[in-house]
């Protein structure tokens, strides 16, 4: 179950802690009418978003997150700092958003007893072609959550699992390819790939992610 911070469904809670393995992201806001279970807390490790939550005793006490026996890095360190020059020039604004905070999600990931894992920067160029074909606006870079989705849906450990997405209303910063993201997750839907969590209310006992519970990564 990967759990988004947008909206979730009346009632989803106990679907979602039933999962045998649940993702979420940043600040955990999916928590209460998302259920609690967390085993694995996606993070943006750059720019204001990943220096926030590293000081910030609200991020690293967070219930969710002391929970959480993993932190993935969804921000490939050396992609990003590939793509500071040209962001540089195209979105001057964006002058802080290269900065890298992966150590310090790895330092806390070690203090606390979790593992950690970056997310490669593969994953991030083979989304980019795969939004391309939706014929996206322009943008800066794939959202977080879609990152995580495109790495869950390439690892082996998670190929014969079944796949649900809560929480995804696919809006926010403007410079995420919403739209084409949407379409993506859509079109994999469509395949059998993934679920989202409103289809499941109607087959309730279905288990819905088939892994191991060791896996945090």
């Amino acid at each position: 179950m990967i759990v988004g911070n947008g909206e979730v469904p009346d009632g989803a809670a106990d679907l979602i802690n039933a999962a045998d393995l649940v993702i979420r992201f940043n600040d955990c806001r999916s928590v209460g009418a998302g259920g609690s279970r967390t085993d694995i807390v996606a993070v943006c490790n750059t720019g204001r978003p990943g220096k926030g939550m590293l000081s910030s005793a609200l991020w690293t006490m967070n219930p969710a997150v002391i929970a959480a026996r993993a932190i993935w890095c969804v921000r490939d360190p050396q992609k990003f700092r590939d793509m500071r020059g040209a962001l540089a020039v195209s979105h001057p604004e964006l002058d802080d958003f290269c900065d890298d905070y992966t150590g310090g999600f790895a330092a806390f990931a070690a203090e606390t007893g979790k593992d950690h894992f970056t997310i490669g920067r593969d994953v991030h160029e083979a989304l980019d072609v795969a939004l391309a074909a939706y014929d996206p606006a322009s943008y800066v870079v794939p959202s977080s959550g879609m990152v995580a989705i495109a790495h869950v849906l390439a690892a082996e450990e998670f190929r014969d699992g079944d796949i649900c997405l809560a929480g995804f209303g696919h809006q926010g910063w403007e410079w995420h390819p919403f739209a084409a993201e949407r379409r993506f997750v859509d079109d994999h839907v469509a395949r059998g790939r993934l679920s989202r969590i409103d289809s499941l209310f109607a087959t309730a006992e279905r288990p819905l992610l088939h892994c191991t519970s060791e896996v945090t990564r």
